[in-house]
């Protein structure tokens, strides 16, 4: 029986291996390399259906407790008002009150400072109102006179409008763009005449909502918009098919 060294015996093991390893790669490849990616969208209008609205009111005195006092007078005015115009106890929130001294700083003839001379406590608060009572919020946002006439000196930021079954509509989203991805892959893989296979990758794109019929740019991160009542939202799904 004719025998062979071991040294042939490992060379030509090693080419088989080789050989193997080639082809494998090489088939890999072009199988990687038969695939389609495509990105689908789609978007939905919706309107608003929660409010949120705050304001500020401040005191100042040289005493605090006047001060305080004065503060708490304020909020128990903003609170009757707030209940007057249908707004229920639930829906409003009152933060705690913020102190600050308040001081003039003196300087002399050439500019320098040379003393700050206290003048007072400066104490404010914040009211918030959560409400799914749209209209009826928006019409307090831009009339407070009643609280101007009262002697309150309320400053009214602007409304935030938010959605409260966004999860509800992301998942709607999701499906539509997945089966827009589909509808623009058979589009293509039919002008190549081709069959898509197998779907191998998917994934989402960013989430955003922006004011309907707005300029606003999307953002990396998503764009969340609250200064509007009506919104768009908007989302991309991408998939990678194969080819047959």
């Amino acid at each position: 029986m004719r025998t062979f060294p071991l040294k042939t015996l490992i060379t030509a093991l090693a080419a088989i291996i080789i050989a193997a390893v080639v082809a494998n790669g090489y088939n890999y490849k072009f199988k990687t390399k038969n695939t389609l990616p495509v990105t689908g969208s789609a978007e939905y209008n919706f309107e608003a259906d929660l409010i949120v609205w705050t304001g500020s009111y401040m005191r100042t005195s040289v005493d605090l407790k006047e001060a305080y006092a004065l503060l708490k007078d304020d909020e128990a005015r903003v609170r009757a008002y707030l209940q007057g115009k249908g707004i229920t106890a639930q829906e409003v929130v009152f933060s705690s009150v913020t102190i600050n001294r308040q001081y003039d700083e003196q300087y002399d003839d050439k500019g320098n400072r040379i003393r700050s001379v206290f003048n007072g406590f400066q104490l404010s608060q914040r009211v918030r109102v959560e409400s799914p009572s749209i209209e009826k919020v928006e019409v307090i946002s831009r009339e407070v006179t009643g609280l101007l006439e009262a002697g309150v000196e309320l400053n009214s930021d602007e409304p935030q409008y938010y959605y409260t079954k966004l999860k509800d509509v992301k998942i709607k989203l999701l499906q539509e763009a997945g089966e827009d991805a589909r509808r623009r892959a058979e589009t293509i893989a039919a002008a190549g005449h081709s069959d898509l296979g197998k779907l191998r990758k998917a994934s989402m794109g960013v989430f955003q909502i922006t004011g309907r019929n707005s300029n606003e740019d999307f953002t990396y991160g998503g764009a969340f918009n609250t200064a509007s009542k009506a919104k768009t939202a908007t989302v991309t799904v991408r998939l990678e098919y194969e080819l047959e």
